[in-house]
């Protein structure tokens, strides 16, 4: 059953997103990742939430969403998260379809 990596960044610094971006891409690929949503626009419908971009990334199960998020390949992206980025970040477990 499909997993998902959700996030909700606020970025702190434009040159470090990309750096980032380029290391986080490549372990979710490596890992078995696919991004559904990166960044696009945000419209609130209901409640106060007022996110900044959104990001939503679907691996094939939470052990494949797990193994990622512990991977010496994305320490790589760890490495300039701060400096890039905050995050609130959550693991969702998809429903069998």
């Amino acid at each position: 059953m499909a997993a998902y990596i959700i996030s909700d960044v606020t970025i702190r610094d434009a040159q470090a997103i990309e750096s980032y971006r380029e290391h986080a891409a490549a372990s979710i690929k490596q890992y078995g990742g696919r991004y559904l949503v990166r960044g696009g626009a945000v419209e609130t419908l209901e409640g106060g939430w007022k996110p900044d971009p959104i990001i939503v990334v679907e691996f094939p199960d939470i052990a494949s969403a797990k193994r990622w998020y512990g991977s010496p390949e994305y320490a790589a992206a760890l490495e300039v998260r701060d400096s890039a980025l905050t995050r609130n970040l959550i693991l969702v477990d998809g429903v069998a379809v």
